[in-house]
């Protein structure tokens, strides 16, 4: 079995994967496959249902918002959320922390104005931003990237502003606990944290759907939507259903707040051995350390590819970083078992006895 520290597509639960395989082959009270089921019958219902009932359950989602299961990714995201609340003559903030809220900037323009209120660009993203004051009344909303995968930097709490937020958490929707209430919206792509490519949670608070003027096109209006429970054409039925079961595993693991205890401990197994082995350092402040996206160097960079190569013979694979960082990545989101994070920091300590 494969050590799975790929950014995304990402670890699965195994128990997870193993219901998954078999509805692919056939749920036997239907007498069919969940890939061949109608998204009208009862049973994708049921599943639609049940996704939407569980990501409620997990973050204590009030009753003034509706979750949804869409397509395009977080990407669709970043044209969407502007394209359905700023107003041609409304500002937004946006804190650009690495590539995905630059781009997330990038579509935003489009549609407002856009005001970058803070940004790590100036050591290439290795930490997060102070804030400092702003004119929060002047802003429609404030947008966060929770947890940055490429650069290993996430904010571990929501930030307690006066201000309506947006909120990406492709990387670590269910990891952390936090407070729905604050946000206008959340996104989250599902292949980081939750299933398999193809579908985008959205938390979306009801009182801001169809406010403005702006024609938009049936399939990017959130009301679309919401009014149609997701199904308004054919949803990614397999990557829901696949993700409904996640969300039930981490139910399991005794919910969001359980989580959170078990990513801190197995984050902390392998950020210690980075700080302690003298070969390796980590990439970002400490402060800013990701839980989900562990980045980090080796002092000697003519040793890199030997120590992939020592990571490869034990089983360990997606290990390489991100081209604009370099060094290493290990993602150990919510499904990656702390063994796998424990051969990692044996790795790392045998190749310091043969190169220390």
């Amino acid at each position: 079995m494969k050590h799975n520290f790929y950014a995304g597509p990402a670890i699965l639960p195994r128990e997870v994967l193993d219901q998954a395989s078999k509805a692919a082959h056939l749920v036997e009270s239907e007498g069919l496959s969940v890939l061949e089921m109608s998204h009208r019958g009862s049973f994708i219902s049921n599943v639609m249902d049940t996704a939407v009932q569980t990501a409620k359950d997990l973050l204590q989602v009030p009753d003034d918002y509706e979750v949804l299961f869409l397509t395009g990714g977080a990407s669709s995201q970043f044209y969407m959320v502007p394209m359905n609340i700023l107003g041609d003559n409304q500002t937004a903030a946006y804190i650009d922390t690495g590539v995905w809220s630059t781009k997330a900037i990038k579509e935003a323009k489009l549609f407002g104005h856009v005001d970058t209120v803070a940004s790590s660009s100036d050591q290439n993203f290795n930490y997060l931003p102070t804030l400092g004051d702003i004119e929060t009344k002047k802003y429609r909303y404030l947008h966060v990237t929770s947890n940055n995968t490429i650069y290993g930097t996430q904010y571990h709490t929501d930030l307690d502003l006066d201000v309506r937020q947006v909120i990406d958490m492709s990387s670590d929707i269910f990891s952390r606990t936090m407070d729905v209430s604050k946000y206008d919206i959340i996104y989250a792509g599902a292949q980081k944290n939750m299933g398999p490519a193809g579908t985008t949670l959205v938390i979306i608070k009801k009182s801001i759907v169809d406010q403005l003027d702006r024609p938009i096109p049936t399939m990017l209006n959130y009301a679309t939507h919401i009014k149609k429970n997701s199904s308004f054409n054919t949803p990614p039925v397999f990557p829901i259903y696949v993700s409904m079961l996640t969300m039930q595993w981490v139910q399991k693991q005794g919910g969001v707040t359980a989580m959170q205890k078990i990513n801190e401990d197995k984050a902390a197994l392998l950020y210690d051995e980075i700080d302690r082995n003298p070969l390796f350092s980590g990439n970002v402040a400490t402060d800013a350390r990701s839980l989900m996206n562990v980045t980090f160097q080796i002092s000697d960079q003519s040793l890199v590819e030997s120590f992939l190569q020592k990571c490869d013979q034990h089983d360990i694979v997606g290990l390489k970083g991100h081209r604009s960082v370099g060094g290493f990545r290990a993602s150990i989101y919510n499904a990656m078992p702390k063994s796998s994070i424990q051969v990692l920091v044996d790795v790392m300590q045998d190749f310091e006895k043969s190169h220390g």
